[in-house]
């Protein structure tokens, strides 16, 4: 079986790698189609895709074809249908697949979702879980279908969520399962004995994209919204308040328990974003408008990210500031 692997960031490249791996079974890695290399770093410089750069390490002594078009047009089908693959794999390619590149592949198409679809279809899925305070996620690898994460689930495992997880350490996390998940559902492809099960329509929930703007912190929300904000994104856009005219990112933080407000602050009536005080164990404590936040590690802009301690003894009239007033 030939197969053409979509993919472009790095929760991607476990997947490819297992699908390279794969030759002495008789899969051969055809191509890889990823996103155009975009400008990166200090320099600005164009950079290619992780899952383009792992490629070039893994098919170092055989070069393998790399198609970076910008849109899915004639051309890139042409490109693509000169691979001559039988089946299409994609992991967060970036792009949505219409029904004539589709149709380039005699065994159809698959999708690896970090999600346990139907619910939160779409591009960010794993924000979403940890936004929403879920308490189980999953992996999921099912049919592409012409509507968005709509298709046949084939292969579907949970992972389980304790509620201190970030975006960038649940991507480590799925993107391993997945390569785990994906020679199986390969295997089973190739000898017509995997079956796919319709998704329940009515249960489809959605997740949309992340702005930039998306990591302002409202200290009007409770204390454990903001923490799952943090977390969610953590590592873009990151979170981020001001103080005075400083801008200032919010990277690590949990709820603060109120049995122990009461030795850590004056227990003063307080307005959200005001800081209340600190904790020896949890950190620095910010009023939200549902409980206390405590928070660990702070970040001036253009500035390193420290811990507490260390930022508390170079920041100037943090005690008793309201954060997010200007």
């Amino acid at each position: 079986m030939r197969i053409l692997f979509a993919g472009s960031p790095a929760i991607a490249v476990p997947s490819l790698e297992a699908t390279a791996s794969m030759g002495g079974e008789g899969f051969t890695l055809a191509g890889l189609l990823t996103k155009a290399d975009t400008p990166k770093g200090r320099s600005g410089g164009p950079e290619p895709t992780e899952c383009a750069a792992a490629l070039a390490a893994i098919a170092a002594a055989q070069p393998i074809p790399v198609l970076k078009p910008e849109k899915l047009d004639s051309t890139a089908r042409g490109q693509a249908a000169a691979l001559n693959a039988d089946l299409l794999v994609s992991f967060a390619y970036g792009k949505i697949f219409g029904p004539q590149f589709l149709a380039l592949f005699p065994l159809g198409g698959i999708n690896i979702h970090p999600s346990l679809l139907p619910r939160y279809r779409g591009p960010t899925p794993i924000p979403a879980a940890i936004l929403n305070r879920e308490t189980v996620t999953g992996i999921t690898i099912q049919r592409l279908a012409a509507e968005m994460d709509s298709g046949d689930i084939l292969v579907q495992e949970t992972v389980p969520l304790n509620g201190r997880e970030t975006t960038a350490g649940l991507s480590g996390i799925m993107a391993e399962k997945a390569a785990q998940l994906l020679p199986a559902a390969l295997r089973g492809i190739a000898a017509g004995t995997l079956r796919g099960a319709p998704q329940d329509r009515a249960a489809a929930t959605y997740c949309s994209l992340i702005k930039k703007e998306d990591g302002l912190i409202d200290w009007t929300r409770s204390a454990a919204e903001i923490d799952a904000r943090i977390r969610a994104f953590d590592p873009w856009p990151l979170s981020w308040t001001t103080h005075g005219e400083l801008q200032l990112f919010v990277l690590r933080a949990e709820v603060f328990g109120a049995e122990a407000l009461a030795e850590s602050t004056n227990n003063a009536p307080a307005l959200p974003g005001e800081v209340l005080g600190k904790d020896k164990e949890k950190g620095i404590l910010i009023q939200t408008g549902g409980g206390i936040l405590a928070v660990s590690e702070l970040q001036y802009r253009a500035k390193k990210a420290l811990n507490w301690k260390d930022f508390l003894n170079g920041a100037r009239n943090f005690m008793g500031a309201r954060l997010g007033e200007q």
